[in-house]
């Protein structure tokens, strides 16, 4: 990249279908990949392995424990590094922009914000509030940690000033909706437990910033169960999710209703009706579903 160093480093626990595409999409662009697997039992580390990518091993905490660990452990001397999930895909005219951006970045510049563009059922989503969605992914190595979440997490800049870059980052959803509603209960747990603890999140900026604001300080006030209905009735509805036809019908109503509901149906198991009181049942980790 003409001088400029990047290094990408992906998450993995049995991802050997998606992994290959994802780093495809990084070759040419990433000048070092790392993969921290904890425990694939498929073929994930071989599929990492031919495609250049270095293999570290270390059990899975949570997503942000992991990643952290990631970044101070990870045997990198890179100057910037990329955050990308093993179902996510560099688009072609993403890596192009990037590539021009890094170069020309200038010394007060330490992150770059990318669009997430979600495909599921075959279809890229455009509707529903699902795009773009502006995600802090690359940051100058040194000045970003992942905050300190169950679920949500998002990278906080230490200093300096974040640019967007224009192009795709897609997040291509398996066709298998068994797998993704299975893995949609475990993130329920888990959201569980943010919601019942008391630690006051990380205060984030921009895009990221206002969702975040939104859901606490609105959605979350609202009564249980009621406010997932009135959420897929703003993401499908008012929001034009219908535009994007049954796989938008599909996506809204699971991703939308379902899992909301899902979440607050584990939060009144638990015994709370409100933001609090569900950490001894929901909120623990030996409650939490197995990956």
């Amino acid at each position: 990249m003409s001088g400029t160093t990047l290094s990408a480093i992906v998450l993995t626990k049995n991802e050997e279908r998606d992994l290959p595409a994802c780093l495809e999409s990084l070759d040419g662009f990433a000048t070092e990949i790392y993969v921290v697997d904890s425990g694939s039992t498929d073929r994930t580390v071989a599929v990492a392995e031919e495609h250049g990518a270095q293999v570290i091993s270390h059990p899975f905490p949570n997503y942000a424990t992991q990643f952290n660990w990631a970044l101070d452990n990870v045997p990198s001397a890179a100057e910037w590094v990329l955050r990308i999930d093993a179902d996510e895909r560099i688009g072609d005219r993403l890596r192009e922009a990037l590539l021009a951006a890094l170069r020309e970045a200038r010394e007060d510049v330490t992150g770059f914000e990318i669009a997430r563009r979600i495909r599921f059922l075959g279809r890229k989503l455009r509707y529903g509030d699902t795009y773009p969605i502006w995600l802090l992914r690359i940051w100058r190595r040194g000045e970003g940690r992942c905050e300190d979440t169950w679920m949500d997490e998002h990278v906080v800049l230490r200093q300096g000033k974040v640019r967007r870059v224009q192009g795709d980052l897609i997040h291509d959803i398996p066709k298998d909706l068994t797998e993704w509603t299975a893995k949609h209960n475990w993130y329920a747990s888990r959201e569980c437990q943010d919601i019942a603890s008391h630690e006051a999140a990380a205060v984030l900026k921009g895009q990221a910033g206002t969702k975040r604001w939104v859901k606490q300080n609105v959605y979350l006030r609202f009564p249980l169960f009621y406010r997932a209905l009135f959420y897929w009735f703003y993401r499908y509805f008012l929001k034009l999710g219908f535009l994007d036809g049954t796989p938008g019908l599909v996506y809204h109503f699971l991703q939308g209703f379902w899992y909301r509901f899902l979440v607050d149906a584990k939060l009144y198991e638990a015994g709370s009706g409100s933001r609090g009181g569900a950490k001894d049942r929901a909120g623990s980790p030996e409650r939490v579903a197995s990956r």
